[in-house]
Parts: structure tokens; C-alpha cells; sequence
């Protein structure tokens, strides 16, 4: 079964990776493409609009990809990349405003269940819903 694909663009790749081993914990079978594109080549901080398009094309299975980023350069970083992309790819995929960290949880979880890319960005932006309503 085919599913959203999501992205995680972040200017650290350890923060990438730890959070999508985070999500992964939540799906232990499951298939759901997260790709990372994250830090520089020389293992700094940093962005690179032609990785996020790269992890894109990857995590595109026709379905969707949904990307979360972490801090302003990675947003434009992600914007970037939508250039680079082919008409057809672009027109699927979703810039999310979501968290990152809480974002990527519930957007795998849902995608996992086999979720829309609607369905799955909107579960991305609820994120922060439950933190908000226990600390009020």
C-alpha cells in the first residue's frame, strides 16, 4: 500500500534523525518513507534546497509528501526546493507550519494508517493541540 511520504528538513541531522527514530518508535512496522534532509555535507549546520528536493522525490510515492522544518532558513530552504521540482511533483506536496518534533509523530502515525496528504498535513499542524490543552 502506498502512502504519504513525509520529509524532514532541519538544519541539524542528529535532530533529524532523532526525531524521525521518535515516530518510527510510534510505527515499528510500518513503511511509511520519512526522509531527512538535514545539515551540510561536512557534517555542520545547515540547509540545501537540492538535499530537500532530493528527500522529496524519494519520499514521493504519487501519493503526497508532506515536509516539516525546523527554523526560518530550512523553510526556505523547502520553498526553494519546490522550484527544482518537477510541475506534477510540486503540485503534491505540502509545506507544513506544524512543530517538527510533535508534527512528525502525528503525521506518520496518520499516514501510516493510510491518510490522505490532506489528512496528514492537518494531523501535522495538530501537533501541538494536546501539550497546549494540558499546560493550558
Amino acid at each position: 500500500m502506498a502512502a504519504v511520504g513525509i520529509v524532514v528538513v532541519s538544519h541539524s541531522r542528529p535532530l533529524a534523525e532523532a526525531a524521525v527514530e521518535l515516530a518510527r518508535q510510534m510505527l515499528p512496522n510500518s513503511t511509511v518513507a520519512i526522509e531527512v534532509a538535514a545539515g551540510t555535507d561536512d557534517g555542520g549546520l545547515g540547509t540545501d534546497a537540492v538535499a530537500v528536493s532530493t528527500a522529496i522525490t524519494s519520499a514521493d510515492t504519487g501519493d503526497g509528501v508532506v515536509v516539516l522544518m525546523d527554523l526560518g532558513s530550512a523553510v526556505m530552504s523547502a520553498e526553494t526546493a519546490l522550484e527544482l521540482l518537477e510541475d506534477d511533483v510540486r503540485g503534491r506536496v505540502v509545506l507544513s507550519a506544524a512543530p517538527l518534533v510533535e508534527g512528525l509523530v502525528g503525521a506518520a502515525v496518520v499516514a501510516a494508517g493510510g491518510a490522505d496528504r490532506d489528512r496528514v498535513a492537518a494531523e501535522a499542524l495538530r501537533g501541538l493541540a494536546p501539550k497546549q490543552a494540558h499546560l493550558g
